[in-house]
């Protein structure tokens, strides 16, 4: 029993290791947030349609969608079904969905 609940506990610790380092990788200041709300405000852009991909944070958008610059901010944005998504460049995938 009790290397049962040793092995449990040690799985837990890798777990939350990953959400950390994941949690990491990406990191949208209040600052930032700030910046790309006002950004897109001024910089409207027309929504794109992207049929069969879900808005969620982690998914990672086709080649085929055009991402666009946030002045002083290393992400990308673009919108999709008129839903402005911020996005990791280097992977493509959704940080953050704005409604």
């Amino acid at each position: 029993m009790r290397m049962h609940l040793t092995s449990a506990a040690a799985a837990l610790v890798l777990l939350a290791g990953v959400g950390a380092v994941a949690a990491e990788d990406v990191v949208i200041t209040p600052e930032q947030d700030t910046v790309v709300r006002e950004y897109v405000k001024k910089q409207p852009l027309a929504s794109v349609k992207l049929p069969g991909v879900e808005l969620n944070v982690g998914t990672a958008l086709p080649d085929t969608v055009e991402l666009h610059e946030v002045p002083n901010v290393k992400y990308r944005y673009v919108v999709i079904d008129n839903r402005t998504v911020l996005v990791e460049p280097s992977t493509r995938k959704i940080i953050k969905v704005y409604n």
